[in-house]
This record gives structure tokens, C-alpha cells and sequence, in this order.
């Protein structure tokens, strides 16, 4: 018997026993879930420790049991253009299929088994004792749905390149001149001396 590095109370392990391994058979679960740490791009996050609204479907089939769900919570993050700060609320949908143990020669499931190189590489999701482990699953569709350019709202004119002051609060046709590359300096200055500008 192999015992479970899971730990059945933990709130993205899901126990799968009520499913029984017979095809077909389905239940539907929804919970409240606090985020994991590192949910995050460059720009937003999720806090560690929101809330993550959970509406998951376990589906029993041949090779293990898919999961079907959804997830909702929000995201904190800057604007890209203006850097204040932002906040929305995001939901993911994902569908992977977590696997039955298959024992090799010696009754170890692939998970609990190393010396096989391709079982390193594998990417596939295995049960442990009938429990399942949402939190990698949830963690990548998460983090490909947060925004890579977050605004604060679509028409959104960012700073001032020169001075740095936000566009959206400077007056109207706020500029500070005609910016003169200073590497043409000298040629105006001799249009200058012939009387042109």
C-alpha cells in the first residue's frame, strides 16, 4: 500500500473515492479555496490567501478522473501606462485529467517511483490514494489569464514622457516645447546666423 503525500484537508485536494473508478459516474463540487502563493506576471498577482471560487466537475473515465471547472477571484496589479493601482476580478476555466497510479513491477506508483527518466519528464496528473491536487492546474490557468498590460481603463494616456506627470490629470496640450536633439544644435544655430529658423 502506498500512503499519499497529500493531505486530504487541504483546500485544493479534492477526494475522488465517492466516484468509485466506474466510468461515467460524475459528481459536482463547489468551494472557496485561499490562493496560493506566486500567482503572478509582471504587472498583477493574485494576493496569497484570497478567496478563489472553485465550481469543479469530476467525471469517473477509463484512465482516471477529469476535472471540469472554473475559478474566479481577483487580481491587484499597475497600470502599464500610468501606474496606478488596479484591481479586477478574473475567471479561468481548465479541464485536466488526472490519472490512475499504474504499479510497476515493484507495486510503486509512477509518482512515488524516480528511476525512470521518463517518468521525470512526464507531465501528466496522477491520483494518490483516490485524492487529486488542483493547485498546479489552477496555478497555470491563473497565470495565463492575468493581463501581461493591465490599465486602469482603456483610454488611459499614461505619463508624460519628460516630466513624468499623469496625462490624464496635466492640462490641456501640456508639452514642454519642441524637443531639439541635441546632436542638431549646431545646425541650428548656423540657420540661425543666416537669418532662418
Amino acid at each position: 500500500m502506498t500512503l499519499s503525500r497529500l493531505d486530504a484537508r487541504a483546500p485544493l485536494v479534492v477526494d475522488t473515492k465517492s466516484l468509485g473508478r466506474q466510468p461515467g459516474s460524475m459528481r459536482t463540487l463547489e468551494r472557496i479555496a485561499p490562493a496560493p502563493g506566486s500567482l503572478a506576471n509582471g504587472m498583477v498577482h493574485v494576493p496569497e490567501g484570497a478567496d478563489i471560487a472553485l465550481e469543479l466537475r469530476l467525471e469517473a473515465v477509463m484512465e482516471g478522473v477529469l476535472v471540469t471547472g472554473t475559478g474566479r477571484t481577483r487580481y491587484e496589479g499597475e497600470c502599464s501606462r500610468c501606474l496606478d493601482p488596479v484591481s479586477d476580478a478574473i475567471e479561468v476555466d481548465f479541464q485536466e485529467l488526472f490519472r490512475y497510479p499504474e504499479e510497476d513491477s515493484k507495486g510503486r506508483s509512477p509518482a512515488a517511483s524516480e528511476s525512470d527518466a521518463e517518468d521525470e519528464e512526464d507531465e501528466d496528473y496522477y491520483l494518490e490514494d483516490d485524492l487529486l491536487d488542483m493547485e498546479q492546474v489552477l496555478r497555470d490557468a491563473l497565470v495565463l489569464a492575468l493581463p501581461l498590460t493591465p490599465l486602469c481603463r482603456d483610454d488611459c494616456p499614461g505619463l508624460c514622457v519628460e516630466c513624468g506627470v499623469k496625462l490624464a490629470e496635466a492640462e490641456p496640450g501640456h508639452s514642454h516645447g519642441d524637443p531639439v536633439d541635441p546632436r542638431w544644435e549646431p545646425l541650428r544655430k548656423l540657420g540661425g546666423d543666416t537669418g532662418e529658423q
